[in-house]
């Protein structure tokens, strides 16, 4: 993409609504635009990003056995009746009548209306182990929204929801998903840690918090030092084995979200010198919640001895407009985004020094077109505009790498290579710079992890 016919709107100073830096720059760097309170437009370079975070979610669920589908934004309130839930949900629910004067809801999630589903198609306990997921817009009116994308009111969601014919089947796909999930925030540049949390209106007994760390965190976290350097299970995970071993490795270090944290079992459990009592931010949650929901709503199947048997549920989400921020928050310089590889709008940008030096603009634009054409996802800065504004533009909005031709350069038969992340640059011949920056990004790219 020439930048020059992309659609950027970056601004040079800071709003002041923004409070905290993922904020700032996201409306800096021309990612969103707010259009009303919590609720934000996903301009072209910020849902370029969001894309890149679904893919990699979609891709890591389906590895684990779940079947996406997409269910409607808008639901019946009958369903939410049936379950018990309509009247305990409070404000944040935003309640309408359609035309008939029938009473709806846009969905703030959907553990009621994949029961229904499940309930009308399945009915033998041969076609479990089952679990369903879609990515879906949903409307929570917080009191308070603030923090750009990080508490909208809308916002974009990854729900999965698992049936099961016993308890000890259901944790085990609860293990699937908590494997899962490390992998999903690890390819995305994140740390995140796993934390005892709990269920809050959701139901049941067992869930984890996925918190990210860092210092604008609306949480307090508390943990074990060494749940930062443990090892992520591989792409050659055996989703259909038993998890119990890796997730128990996880659990069995202290972690905990401010409301189950315990100072005696803290300080018990952990030695002074491995104590981390920090700030995070949550970006997925899991839980396994029995039989609350298909209890009442009569979800069953026939059970090996003939007999009806209400299935066990579990339910997993990840805040895709979370993460962006989040993965902002924990990544980023006084200069602007620092992105991974993964999830960055661009992989690299050539920066043209001098447009309107024939030298110049046809290294660069032969450059970009080599980028092009060895599938590296590249923007090309050909503005006519200082290189001052162009690098500061690069800076701003993350781009791992940036590939600057400029004259002297040129003349030497040479161009310059910027990782944004570290700073370090690099002097390297024309003929070299795309091969160069293919063994730099081809690898961050791969599912490795």
């Amino acid at each position: 993409m020439r930048l020059s016919r992309y659609f950027l709107p970056v601004l040079k100073e800071t709003p002041k609504e923004a409070e905290i830096v993922s904020h700032r720059l996201m409306l800096r760097a021309g990612m969103i635009s707010q259009q009303g309170a919590g609720m934000y437009a996903w301009l072209p370079l910020g849902y370029k990003v969001l894309r890149k975070v679904q893919d990699i979610i979609e891709q890591e669920q389906n590895r684990s056995g779940a079947i996406e589908l997409l269910m409607p934004t808008l639901q019946s309130a009958d369903l939410w009746r049936e379950s018990g839930r309509y009247e305990d949900y409070g404000k944040e629910m935003l309640r309408m009548q359609d035309r008939h004067e029938r009473d709806m809801l846009y969905g703030p999630t959907n553990e009621e209306m994949i029961t229904s589903i499940f309930r009308s198609y399945v009915q033998s306990y041969k076609d479990l182990p089952l679990n369903l997921y879609h990515i879906q817009w949903k409307f929570r009116d917080e009191i308070r929204p603030r923090f750009g994308t990080m508490r909208s009111r809308e916002f974009l969601m990854k729900d999965a929801y698992s049936f099961d014919l016993s308890k000890d089947d259901a944790v085990r796909a609860y293990n699937r998903m908590f494997v899962a999930y490390l992998r999903t925030f690890h390819r995305m540049g994140m740390t995140a840690i796993p934390m005892r949390a709990e269920t809050g209106p959701i139901g049941g007994d067992l869930s984890h918090e996925f918190i990210v760390l860092a210092e604008t965190g609306e949480s307090a976290v508390f943990c074990h030092a060494d749940m930062l350097g443990k090892t992520i299970p591989g792409p050659d995970t055996d989703f259909l084995g038993d998890l119990t071993p890796i997730v128990s490795d996880w659990t069995s270090l202290y972690a905990a979200t401010e409301d189950m944290h315990d100072d005696t079992e803290f300080t018990a459990k952990v030695p002074e010198d491995k104590r981390i009592a920090a700030r995070g931010i949550e970006v997925g949650q899991v839980f396994y919640f029995g039989t609350k929901y298909s209890g009442p709503m009569g979800a069953q199947v026939q059970g090996p001895d003939g007999k009806p048997v209400t299935v066990h549920m579990g339910s997993y989400g990840i805040g895709l407009t979370r993460i962006v921020p989040a993965i902002i928050e924990a990544s980023h310089d006084e200069n602007g985004v620092i992105w991974p590889v993964s999830v960055a709008p661009f992989e690299a940008v050539v920066i043209n020094a001098k447009s309107g030096d024939a030298e110049c603009d046809a290294a660069s634009t032969k450059l970009y077109d080599q980028l092009r054409a060895a599938g590296i996802d590249a923007l090309y800065d050909d503005r006519q505009t200082g290189a001052g504004g162009k690098f500061a533009t690069a800076d701003l909005i993350g781009i791992p790498y940036q590939l600057i031709a400029g004259p002297r350069g040129l003349a030497a038969g040479e161009v310059e290579i910027k990782h944004r992340k570290t700073g370090e640059r690099e002097t390297i011949s024309i003929d070299q710079a795309v091969t160069r920056l293919k063994t730099l990004i081809e690898p961050a790219r791969r599912d490795t992890v």
